[in-house]
């Protein structure tokens, strides 16, 4: 939980960009935070949003394992070329988006990396935000190499016809009875991407398929709340959020 750390423990991370072996075996980036103190943790792998590799999921893995994780944060950008974050994702846009099934290979990859580490328990999580709570939602629907995911107000989770594309061919929802992973999501109230009515179809079908999932919804909030560099930020709701993501990893990972 946040602030509940001994004022004795050894704390702190290191952290690093890595090469490590992404899907078919590219040699792709990859940003690793890891606590220092020792001893077997769990991973999790981080799923990056649209606007790239950037440096908020630079802090962003800097702070769950701060927690007690190793975190992967793959560039899923990695293969487009390089530039500044913004520069690249441009590029990635401008060409249709990376394909579903080349995150998902590069999410189980980065999976197989978490449990390959000695100081490994055997477990591994999932979380993305926006496109990228979207991506660790289909991550964990379409191979069983996570034991839970997280999804922070991924959009595109329900797709119309005309909104498939040869990049993103089915919807997530789609495979919603494959999913085995236990599912936290979270959403604002006032995004449209999700929209509530969205989250309430996607709900239904977890219901329906007998799902371990557990959905938080917030008022006052709308896409992107947890992003303090950008106007969206809400800071009671994102802190709230933070608890509720600390709470389910500790729940489904060091238990």
């Amino acid at each position: 939980m946040w602030n509940n750390f001994r004022t004795d423990e050894r704390l702190g991370v290191s952290a690093e960009t890595i090469t490590f072996p992404g899907g078919n075996d590219d040699a792709i980036h990859a940003y690793v935070a890891q606590p220092i103190a020792g001893g077997q943790v769990p991973g999790i792998v981080a799923v990056h949003h649209a606007p790239g590799w950037d440096e908020f999921y630079q802090e962003f893995s800097e702070r769950l394992s701060r927690h007690g994780f190793t975190v992967i944060c793959p560039d899923l950008y990695c293969r487009f070329g390089h530039g500044t974050p913004d520069d690249v994702a441009a590029k990635v846009r401008s060409q249709g988006g990376v394909h579903d099934d080349r995150v998902i290979a590069d999410c189980q990859a980065a999976s197989r990396w978490l449990r390959s580490l000695s100081t490994s328990n055997g477990k591994v999580g999932i979380i993305g935000t926006c496109s990228g709570g979207r991506h660790a939602l289909l991550a964990a629907s379409r191979v069983r190499d996570f034991d839970a995911v997280a999804d922070l107000w991924g959009g595109g989770i329900i797709m119309s016809p005309d909104q498939l594309s040869p990049a993103r061919p089915v919807a997530p929802i789609d495979f919603t009875s494959q999913l085995e992973a236990p599912l936290l999501g979270l959403f604002g109230n006032d995004d449209h991407a999700p929209s509530p009515e969205h989250v309430d179809i996607h709900e239904a079908e977890l219901k329906k398929f007998g799902k371990n999932y557990e959905f938080h919804r917030y008022d006052g909030a709308g896409h992107g709340f947890f992003y303090y560099h950008a106007a969206a930020y809400r800071h009671e709701q994102a802190m709230d959020g933070w608890s509720k993501v600390f709470a389910f990893f500790d729940k489904y990972l060091k238990a």
